[in-house]
């Protein structure tokens, strides 16, 4: 089948890159081309930027009930079209196709959610000093947003970054990952349908993200940046951003603890470990990165873990059963196997994996088997560094404050993970590990009314909850003399 052709979206038209270049996107599975895509640069994305701003006086001054109208119109046309979207999703991305349509239906929840906290965008009145005058606070749209999403999960996260924005007034110009640009685009096709103002989410794909990223800096229409990928690039972001004083949201690496104590149910833990590191093929950034294990349960929970993780079925999204798809490209499988030869020179052990799938379905594609790592030490590269592929290392520890101590030993402070049955112990953990999201029992984070985001080196903002809105929202202090 010959690939599929996409365009941008910029001020309501679909449109070539303005150097008429365009790039390939492949199926991480099978290395095959499945679509081409514009290959913008910074006139490009001056061009969305124009046309954002350009939107925003129109949209940002629409009634909330209005905007939340528009947005429930997206809403249904994502529902209506998940399983479309969910094969595009594992085509350039590799995921198991029952996991992007999960993805695709959480990341529509986003916008239903949204929608419904339009309505909820309150002012203030404040005593005064003098009778004569009145203080009032309006909350009013920052203005326009550049979005510069990941290729991990190519729906959600652009989802969960211009819901907040639309149902703040905002308007917005989207950049995805050069690897993952499909799932954008067919999203700016439900947009289109849906019958949202001209330019207000303009969509360009990119692979010299380098270009496009300096004119969102330096631009001075962009009122806020909002990131998700790794802690040097948003580090890049931050910095440029402090030349205008832009807004930023950054939600970046993360190298989550997930300790298992003495008291825990410990099916409930295996399970809970399974579908935290090895969904996505491991390549989230909340998955669990080091696994904790209290020394009294320690062989029990490994033995259950090791047995769980074997039965792990690695192929090609698209195929009956596949639970671990491809990682996305060569540099994602030489980290992988780099930490792994690292903790192996360092006396770590190889409980099950530890190489790269080859023959028969996985020779065209970046397929690393599911791995467990035991006698692992603090000094290796895998308990420093986010691996983001599917390795887990297990650790052991005698003492609360040991397994805290090392579980904070960290740059990161995203998501921390705990098993236990004990009351006390769950508060007096969570309290004091240093992150901003900790699930007790529990391994999945991600949703609508909850703030997702970390602390430390892992990132500023929230998205998700009603706190979402207060990065795309700015005070407005007016104190008004009344006439006699």
């Amino acid at each position: 089948m010959p690939a599929e052709t996409y365009q941008l979206l910029i001020g309501g038209k679909w449109t070539e890159a303005a150097s008429g270049e365009r790039f390939a996107v492949t199926n991480p599975a099978t290395g095959e081309v499945v679509a081409t895509v514009p290959d913008a640069g910074a006139e490009d994305a001056r061009a969305a930027i124009e046309a954002a701003h350009a939107a925003f006086a129109e949209w940002s001054a629409l009634p909330a009930h209005v905007r939340a109208r528009y947005m429930r119109k997206v809403y249904d046309g994502i529902m209506q079209n998940v399983d479309r979207l969910a094969r595009v999703l594992t085509e350039e991305n590799g995921k198991p196709l029952a996991e992007a349509k999960g993805e695709v239906i959480n990341g529509a929840e986003y916008l239903n959610w949204y929608a419904e906290e339009t309505r909820r965008v309150y002012g203030e009145v404040i005593p005064s000093s003098s009778r004569k005058t009145r203080i009032w606070v309006l909350r009013q749209p920052v203005g326009v947003v550049a979005a510069i999403t990941p290729w991990n999960f190519p729906s959600s996260m652009i989802t969960r970054k211009i819901a907040p924005a639309l149902a703040a007034g905002c308007t917005v110009v989207i950049k995805p990952a050069e690897q993952t640009p499909l799932s954008a685009l067919l999203l700016g096709e439900i947009i289109q349908e849906a019958g949202l103002p001209a330019g207000v989410v303009n969509i360009v794909t990119t692979s010299q993200p380098a270009a496009v990223g300096k004119e969102f800096l330096e631009n001075r229409l962009v009122r806020k940046i909002s990131f998700t990928g790794s802690t040097e690039v948003g580090k890049y972001l931050m910095q440029g951003a402090a030349a205008q004083m832009k807004r930023v949201s950054m939600e970046l690496g993360g190298h989550a603890p997930f300790i298992v104590f003495d008291d825990a149910d410990l099916d409930a833990a295996v399970q809970g470990a399974v579908i935290s590191k090895f969904r996505n093929a491991g390549q989230t950034c909340i998955c669990a990165n080091r696994i904790y294990v209290q020394e009294s349960v320690a062989e029990a929970f490994t033995e259950r873990l090791v047995e769980a993780v074997r039965k792990l079925r690695v192929g090609n999204g698209f195929e009956e059963g596949t639970s671990v798809g491809p990682l996305i490209d060569e540099a994602a499988y030489r980290k992988v196997e780099e930490h792994v030869s690292d903790s192996l020179s360092k006396g770590a052990r190889v409980l099950t994996g530890g190489h790269r799938l080859t023959g028969a379905g996985f020779d065209r594609g970046y397929f690393y088997a599911p791995t467990l790592l035991d006698q692992v030490s603090d000094d290796m590269r895998i308990v420093r560094e986010e691996t983001f592929g599917p390795v887990a290392p297990i650790m052991t520890f005698r003492t609360e404050d040991e397994v805290i101590r090392r579980a904070n030993d960290t740059p990161y402070g995203l998501a921390a993970y705990i098993f236990t049955r004990n009351l006390g112990r769950t508060v007096r953990v969570s309290e004091a590990l240093e992150y901003g999201m900790v699930a007790v029992n529990d391994s999945l984070l991600a949703v609508p009314q909850a703030p997702f985001g970390g602390i430390k080196e892992s990132g500023l903002g929230r998205e998700g909850g009603h706190h979402g809105l207060d990065d795309y929202l700015e005070y407005k202090y007016l104190s008004v003399v009344l006439d006699e």
